[in-house]
């Protein structure tokens, strides 16, 4: 059995409090596909979170999220612009692409960030039947490259996109991550800076199963029920996804695991920058670290605490922490990083 690794926060269990809460809810008989009070409850909460005005849609996967907030917003003969390390154009097996019928164009960053800078240049061909039409931006907070957005960087984004017509989609799968890091309410940098959609997750912080999507402009999500239907996300026992978000949002969890997710993430941080031979090359925002170590022994580190490469050849590797990761875990990997590096 391996040790707990730095792979993915995917990785890591269930909060008790999160397990406790499914546990209650599988007592007796409820209603089915959402009309039962855990749902109920927790849009409730979703509400008073974003606004009355936010309309609130369970699904069972982030990728599912992803597509049903784009496919609500635009048509197939348009556009979704996005970094080219996204998730949903790196790691979905283009499933937005067919579900939306809509092209993907990814946008090369440095930092897994865009800038309004940059999209700006993929805003053309508007009314040429030619061409697809740019109808969306995509951001993901936390970015895959673990760089976090600020207010006024999502803001830029989104008033670029209103400014042509086309809407903002975060992807927050870790969401709770970046809220913690920014030190601000989810609403102050997703509806309050101009998004219009937001795929807000949890599986990556706790929770079991279960994303949500956030649709802050009511008309786009005049046709989701159905779009769910589709997809395959409509979740028959839906009282299982909603029961968890209750307390994850009425308890404050999602604080309590993304904060120490991304402490632990610090304390990584710290101690592999007193190494020698490994390069940290992305700014530590949130829960992910990024790091140059030597190619060769890559899969001597991984057989102690396991990770996945990112740029094989650069010798570039991603360490993710968890809501469960120990300091223990961090100390005992950076001693198995020392003992190969021969320090």
């Amino acid at each position: 059995m391996r040790n707990r690794g730095f792979a993915s926060d995917n990785n890591s269990g269930i909060h008790p409090e999160i397990l406790k809460a499914i546990g209650e809810a599988n007592f007796g008989h409820s209603i089915g596909y959402g009309d039962d009070k855990w749902t109920k409850e927790a849009i409730t909460l979703f509400k008073n979170e974003f606004g009355e005005d936010t309309e609130v849609y369970f699904v069972l996967t982030g990728t599912g999220a992803n597509i049903l907030g784009i496919q609500s917003a635009i048509h197939s003969f348009q556009a979704v612009i996005c970094a080219e390390t996204a998730h949903i154009h790196t790691d979905e097996c283009g499933a937005p692409e067919k579900f939306t019928g809509s092209k993907l164009i990814p946008v090369a960053t440095s930092n897994g960030k865009l800038t309004a800078a940059q999209v700006s240049k993929y805003l053309h061909g508007f009314d040429f039947e030619h061409h697809s039409q740019p109808g969306l931006i995509s951001i993901t907070q936390v970015s895959e490259m673990g760089t976090v957005y600020t207010v006024d960087e999502v803001r830029e984004l989104a008033d670029i996109a209103h400014k042509h017509g086309m809407f903002l989609h975060m992807d927050g799968a870790r969401i709770a991550n970046a809220a913690v890091s920014l030190g601000l309410p989810f609403r102050t940098f997703t509806k309050d800076a101009g998004v219009d959609i937001l795929s807000f997750g949890g599986t990556k912080n706790g929770m079991m199963v279960g994303e949500s999507v956030l649709f802050f402009n009511p008309k786009l999500a005049q046709f989701t029920k159905y779009y769910r239907k589709q997809a395959a996300q409509l979740y028959s026992k839906m009282r299982f996804v909603g029961a968890q978000f209750v307390p994850y949002l009425k308890l404050g969890i999602w604080k309590e695991t993304a904060s120490h997710a991304n402490s632990m993430a610090k304390i990584l941080e710290t101690e592999v920058r007193k190494i020698k031979g490994v390069q940290i090359t992305q700014k530590v925002d949130a829960n992910g670290i990024f790091a140059i170590v030597p190619k060769e022994l890559i899969p001597q580190m991984q057989e102690a605490y396991f990770f996945y490469p990112w740029d094989v050849e650069r010798g570039e590797v991603r360490w993710m922490t968890s809501f469960d990761t120990t300091e223990e875990d961090i100390l005992n990997f950076v001693q198995v990083i020392r003992r190969l590096l021969g320090e």
